[in-house]
């Protein structure tokens, strides 16, 4: 379950940019240049941590005097009124960073949260609850990060990671089956082929082809068991499209191998969690 620095480091810099161009106007006016100051990250809600390393970074990349200690580490589950780390340094580095570090925090806790639901849901079948590419510009390695805190699995990463013909890529070519073909003829015997079926009437053409994965596209209950019948072990069954919480455990109990859940990072509401001064001086 890592997280590469090099990531956080770059993502949070960005963000203390973004936020205080030209410094922190209302901190600079009224608090000492010498004043410290100790914060607690609290949760209002339960949930599941994640992002604690993003969190520290956007107090000590502004001043590593900063201390951050972690309470709850990322991929535990915790209650409202939890403290889940402590800040303490330069109280004008923890007011600057303290934004920045509650946008990062809540939102990949709320990933972990969702993500953690799900899989919670899935216990006991066969089904891997995985993301998809559908994550925010910039933030992909991090919301990723958050849904492997939460139990679930990552999908290919990027574009450049594997084969995934989706409808449109099927719609340029005449023959299904010969494309795939050539596909897998000019790739090395390493790369994955996923095949996006949106119906039962490709998925004789797509199977000719031997895929490793076949992705069935808004399929029906009914249909997703007929599917999975019907590809009988000879790839992975991937459902998709729009599943949600309430019906994510129907969906693998039809048999799937894999369900993509676009939800888990496209549409995830952020956690509540407050940073609260307890002391300065």
């Amino acid at each position: 379950m890592n997280l590469d620095p090099a990531a956080v480091e770059r993502v949070v810099r960005a963000a203390l940019e973004e936020d205080a161009p030209s410094g922190d106007l209302t901190s600079q006016a009224l608090v000492p240049a010498e004043a410290v100051a100790e914060a607690e990250l609290v949760a209002r809600e339960a949930g599941v941590m994640a992002g604690g390393a993003v969190f520290a970074a956007a107090f000590t990349l502004l001043d590593p005097s900063v201390e951050v200690e972690q309470l709850v580490p990322d991929g535990d589950s915790f209650a409202a009124g939890d403290v889940l780390a402590r800040v303490g340094g330069p109280a004008l580095a923890v007011l600057r960073g303290e934004r920045i570090g509650l946008n990062f925090v809540q939102r990949m806790s709320g990933i972990a949260t969702t993500t953690a639901r799900y899989v919670a849901a899935v216990a006991g079948t066969r089904a891997r609850v995985v993301d998809t590419r559908k994550t925010t510009p910039g933030l992909r390695a991090l919301e990723r990060y958050a849904v492997r805190a939460g139990g679930g699995h990552n999908h290919r990463y990027s574009l450049s990671d594997a084969v995934m013909a989706k409808d449109n890529h099927l719609a340029l070519v005449a023959d299904i089956t010969a494309a795939l073909r050539r596909a897998r003829a000019s790739l090395p015997h390493t790369t994955h082929i996923e095949v996006e079926v949106d119906s039962l009437d490709q998925l004789d053409a797509v199977l000719a082809a031997e895929p490793d994965t076949v992705m069935l596209d808004n399929f029906s209950l009914a249909d997703l068991r007929t599917g999975v019948e019907r590809v009988a072990g000879r790839a992975l069954v991937e459902a998709s499209g729009g599943i949600t919480l309430d019906m994510v455990a129907d969906v693998a109990a039809t048999g799937v191998d894999v369900i993509s859940v676009g939800a888990l990072t496209h549409s995830v509401r952020a956690l509540d969690l407050g940073l609260d001064v307890v002391l300065r001086r």
